[in-house]
């Protein structure tokens, strides 16, 4: 007796894709040729049309695809004219060094308006200054303790997050496993900011440094503002610099621009750890 296979016309058809179509995909069928019909009739549909043309008849301009600003997540207002697209770019890995005092601000950014943001790998995070730069912290996922594989943590927030932030500590990355991540980033319209390690060739990195602080005195005082120097390199072009200022305005702590009234005290010896993180109010 020779084997033969049982599991029927139906089951054989849909191995080969020719199993026949039941009424309810049918229908869908039908529904989706109406809407290419009326997308086409309204001119939306690509390639469906001639070039527009301007009012004397010749063809009319067309805008670069270079110039078209992508969707962004917000950043401190005084930070978005040093960036290219004026915030961070969804679907975008962006490298981060220096003070956590600029990642509060950034994680306030996104979660104070509504989004939804996660920090793996950061025991030392500040809270605290993000909240008081006015992040919603029931918006914002803290795994200070990513385990062995902090990579793997955070390909799983890119599913439902605005803004993944990912400490590297020394960590080198694969480049095979930077773009594994970078494609689920841009898959998923969320934009992952790694800090510490080394990342290959970001989207876009930010630098920043303590340029120095307002309020202390020769051995005393508390500090109530600290000033940044802000360095932004995207892959092609020269790099953009400018500073910027936290300090407590109206209740709560705003990054500015410095002005006349903001002046940096740089102080003798250097700051101890985590001292960049304690903006006063």
């Amino acid at each position: 007796m020779t084997n033969r296979d049982h599991r029927g016309p139906e089951t054989e058809a849909a191995r080969v894709g020719t199993a026949p179509q039941s009424k309810a995909s049918g229908a869908r069928l039908r529904e989706l040729a109406e809407l290419r019909r009326a997308r086409a009739s309204s001119g939306c549909a690509r390639g469906s049309g001639p070039a527009p043309r301007s009012a004397t008849g010749t063809r009319a301009p067309v805008t670069p695809a270079s110039t078209v600003r992508r969707e962004t997540l917000p950043v401190p207002a005084a930070l978005a004219p040093l960036l290219p697209d004026r915030g961070l770019v969804k679907g975008s890995v962006v490298s981060y060094k220096g003070a956590g005092t600029l990642l509060a601000g950034l994680l306030a950014a996104v979660t104070g308006p509504g989004g939804h943001a996660a920090a793996v790998g950061l025991p030392r995070l500040g809270l605290l200054a993000a909240a008081e730069m006015g992040a919603r912290l029931d918006r914002l996922a803290v795994i200070p303790d990513a385990g062995q594989d902090p990579m793997e943590v955070a390909a799983v927030l890119l599913d439902g997050l605005d803004l993944v932030v990912l400490g590297l500590g020394e960590a080198e990355v694969p480049p095979a496993r930077a773009r594994v991540l970078a494609a689920k980033a841009r898959g998923k319209g969320a934009t992952l900011l790694v800090t510490g390690g080394n990342w290959p060739t970001p989207d876009l990195s930010l630098e920043s440094r303590v340029a120095g602080y307002t309020g202390l005195g020769t051995g005393s005082g508390r500090i109530r503002s600290i000033s940044l120097d802000i360095e932004v390199r995207t892959r092609a072009g020269s790099p953009r610099r400018g500073r910027l200022a936290a300090r407590p305005l109206g209740g709560r702590v705003e990054w500015i621009a410095p002005d006349e009234k903001v002046t940096a005290h740089t102080p003798e010896q250097p700051e101890t750890p985590g001292q960049e993180d304690s903006v006063a109010s």
